[in-house]
């Protein structure tokens, strides 16, 4: 997949946090910097240390563009690739909220479009991206298109562009949550008596190991919390706090990822 990079090149529209992740990823995996066309109006000093083109001539016929600005800016940089659509260029968008047909209206009708949503975590190569292709992909297309996402995690594909709001809260929005968690808890300890400093720090090791472990081991995530828990013990008091049916847990993160994708389909109207 990769050898077709090689030799017609990829451009990356747009290279804050998530793209200098992607960037890094594909270098570490052998994409060989003189094949990347990066534009980016304001270059960190790690990605002028590179080696990849730096906001120069596309070429004509780049195997893909990875349009990896905000969805604000898009309006604005998008004149900067339009003249390669309606090819055999695949565009592969990262942007929240940005349509498949938005991209269509953008690039031409004819123009092989991929919509995916990763995640922050991407940053220490443990995120994962949701996938989804216009009827001008095919299988090559995807494949492409999860080699290069795969640089900072797993990779899944949706049946259909519908599923990509709650992916959005999910996933995309979901790592803000647990880190509100670790806040929430290091606040909880402090207000049983822990120096704050202390209660955070116990919190993010239980939030980073608790996550390691449910990542690392074959048992679901409720035998996980089964293993955890004595009966009548400590843990089980807190989880007839956490999980009323009302007021826990599911409930609030039922209405989360609801507000989550609810504004989510807002933006792409």
């Amino acid at each position: 997949m990769l050898d077709r990079i090689r030799e017609r090149g990829l451009v990356l529209l747009g290279c804050g946090k998530m793209g200098s992740a992607l960037l890094e990823g594909w270098l570490s995996q052998g994409v060989p910097p003189d094949a990347v066309r990066v534009i980016e109006p304001h270059p960190s000093d790690w990605l002028r240390a590179t080696g990849v083109h730096l906001n120069t001539d596309l070429p004509a016929d780049p195997a893909i563009v990875l349009l990896a600005v905000k969805p604000q800016m898009m309006g604005a940089a998008l004149p900067q690739v339009t003249a390669l659509g309606n090819g055999t260029t695949l565009f592969l968008s990262i942007a929240a909220g940005t349509t498949i047909a938005s991209f269509e209206a953008a690039f031409g009708a004819a123009t092989p479009i991929i919509r995916a949503m990763p995640n922050t975590p991407a940053a220490v190569g443990r995120g994962i991206t949701a996938i989804i292709g216009n009827a001008r992909t095919d299988e090559t297309d995807l494949r492409l298109a999860e080699a290069l996402l795969s640089a900072v995690g797993d990779v899944v594909r949706l049946e259909h562009e519908g599923q990509m709001d709650a992916v959005t809260a999910v996933s995309g929005s979901g790592p803000a949550y647990v880190f509100h968690l670790i806040e929430a808890l290091a606040a909880a300890g402090e207000a049983e008596g822990l120096p704050a400093a202390l209660a955070m720090q116990l919190a993010r090791a239980t939030v980073c190991g608790a996550g390691e472990l449910a990542h690392r081991s074959p048992e679901t995530a409720t035998q996980l919390r089964v293993n955890v828990t004595s009966p009548g013990g400590t843990t089980a008091a807190a989880l007839a706090v956490l999980m009323a049916p009302e007021t826990g847990f599911p409930a609030l993160l039922r209405r989360a990822v609801k507000a989550a994708a609810d504004r989510g389909r807002e933006l792409g109207q």
